[in-house]
């Protein structure tokens, strides 16, 4: 469809104003500030689910202590109230990239917060979409969380924005409302509005101004998919019958929405949503309301839980591990309960609690457990919490080396791709310079889930992933191939999925594993696997 283009963030004048006290500076900086957080509070009150929470922890940034403190101390530097927003904001920046991970792709986030704030002290239009009339795909430098929440799902074919990175919230508003994204689009400013782009948001590709053969190509791929998933309902299957579990990754949200998919229960149930954005744990009747919630909304299927995966890019006010040079490799997930062990035990009891309330086959997970001894530890919790179900999760390479002793100690486990990737190639998954050593095709990364996958087999012990890579249906071909016995995925993308393994035997999909792992690189394992597939399969 033709290009929209965001319009440029307000700008300070080339002539500085005159600056009045710095008292009143300050007062009217952060009035703008408090204006900005409370039209975010609106926008979220409007919604339910991530965007809710991306809005809500958005507007806790712009009301932030640190950053009024930073204001007050460039208006006493004689700064007027928009140039000490301005600065204020990019010194704070600057530490979020620091600071990497996570919190370095809220970096966005503020750079919202500082336009808006801008634009109300300087009298200019609040940042906003575009608007053309007719549908468009949307170009930014980048995407806020304010805008991505309003995106027009039937007029914004699909985003692509210049900035951003696998993990940022332009990534995860889009894909909860089903919009094609491109992000980290080296090309994207030379889009020019009205000029027509082709864009593939399951490829990552952006073809600028498509002859009318290719578009028309492209229009019939994408109907005829849309009329074959369509079609695609039950079980996850393979051509032959072996059954694949097809399982939702469920945050916050309306538990009710997310049990009236078409899935087979829950492959991730992320707790985060629970303690993030509080100065105090949340009690252990507020977790168990939670819980059982969901689990009604799942009754009779599968839900599984990850326990809280805190520290690193998730760090928590109330569970400080000290100073990390590389929080990455430091104190988190199942690590945290070395330095609070009570966030754990209580969290196993209210799940054990609502479990035993509904029916939902509940079982639980641990996150970055990295030996058979933790493994066991964590066993010797949950069971002792009385929940029968227990696995653990594998997302560092030394839990996969060790699968033969881990596996026969836990009831499942589930592949976490995203960290078993960065890992794996030494690559900061947040981080948008490397998206190829990240790419979860890279035949490293599959040669170690492969190795989980055949102990599996050998010990009859499920293994799911529940990584982005489980999203894309040629992978889950070869997930399967590998020893995947389910899946777990955003809702979206599951109908193409379910299709892509009812085209395909159990034995094909084992020769598609043996192709990519024979490749040198993530590319050339694609490119086999897709010249090897079903012709349908082949398009996507």
């Amino acid at each position: 469809g033709p290009v929209a283009r965001m319009a440029a963030p307000p700008s300070l004048p080339e002539k500085r104003m005159t600056a009045g006290a710095p008292a009143d500076e300050a007062v009217e900086a952060r009035r703008a500030l408090e204006r900005v957080a409370d039209l975010l509070d609106r926008r979220a009150a409007e919604l339910r689910g991530d965007a809710a929470a991306v809005l809500g922890a958005q507007a806790l940034m712009a009301r932030d202590p640190e950053l009024a403190r930073r204001v007050g101390e460039y208006t006493e530097e004689g700064e007027p109230a928009a140039w000490a927003v301005h600065a204020a904001c990019g010194a704070y920046q600057e530490l979020l990239r620091a600071a990497g991970g996570y919190l370095a792709e809220r970096a966005a986030d503020l750079a919202d917060i500082r336009d808006r704030a801008i634009a109300l002290l300087l009298g200019l239009p609040m940042p906003g979409l575009p608007d053309p009339g007719v549908a468009h795909v949307l170009v930014a430098e980048d995407l806020a969380p304010a805008d991505t929440v309003q995106l027009d799902t039937e007029g914004v074919l699909a985003i692509v924005t210049r900035g951003g990175g696998p993990t940022s919230h332009t990534v995860i508003l889009a894909r909860a409302l089903g919009i094609p994204a491109v992000v980290g689009c080296e090309g994207a400013d030379t889009l020019g509005d009205g000029s027509t782009v082709a864009v593939d948001g399951d490829a990552g590709t952006v073809v600028a101004d498509p002859d009318e053969e290719f578009a028309d190509r492209l229009r019939q791929r994408a109907e005829r998919r849309r009329a074959l998933l369509a079609e695609s309902s039950g079980p996850g299957r393979t051509a032959d019958g072996t059954p694949v579990a097809l399982l939702l990754n469920v945050g916050e949200g309306d538990p009710h929405k997310a049990g009236a998919h078409d899935s087979e229960g829950v492959g991730l149930l992320r707790t985060e949503f629970l303690f993030l954005d509080r100065s105090e744990p949340p009690t252990t009747q507020e977790q168990e309301a939670a819980y059982t919630a969901l689990f009604e909304a799942f009754a009779g299927r599968t839900v599984t839980v990850r326990t809280l995966d805190a520290g690193s890019d998730k760090p928590l006010a109330f569970a400080r591990t000290g100073h990390e040079d590389n929080p990455a490799l430091g104190v988190r997930g199942f690590r945290t309960s070395r330095v609070h062990p009570g966030l754990l035990t209580e969290q196993l009891a209210a799940i054990a609690t609502a479990s035993r309330k509904t029916s939902a086959e509940v079982r639980v997970m641990a996150p970055m457990v990295s030996t058979p001894d933790e493994a066991d530890e964590f066993v010797s919790l949950a069971r002792g919490a009385g929940l029968t179900r227990v696995g653990v999760m594998i997302e560092v390479p030394g839990a996969a080396l060790l699968a033969d002793r881990l596996l026969p100690r836990v009831d499942f486990v589930s592949i976490g791709t995203n960290d078993l990737a960065q890992y794996t190639m030494a690559a900061d998954r947040t981080l948008g310079a490397l998206p190829d050593l990240l790419d979860p095709w890279q035949p490293a990364l599959l040669h170690l889930v492969g190795t989980v996958g055949g102990v599996g087999e050998r010990t009859g012990r499920p293994v799911g992933v529940c990584g982005e890579a489980a999203a894309e249906p040629l992978l889950a071909l070869v997930l399967v191939g590998l020893g995947a016995t389910s899946l777990s995925m955003s809702a979206p993308v599951l109908p193409a999925v379910r299709r892509a393994l009812a085209l395909h035997t159990r034995d094909e999909c084992r020769r598609l594993a043996e192709l990519a792992l024979a490749a040198s690189s993530a590319e050339q394992a694609r490119e086999v696997v897709r010249a090897a597939v079903h012709p349908e399969a082949a398009e996507w």
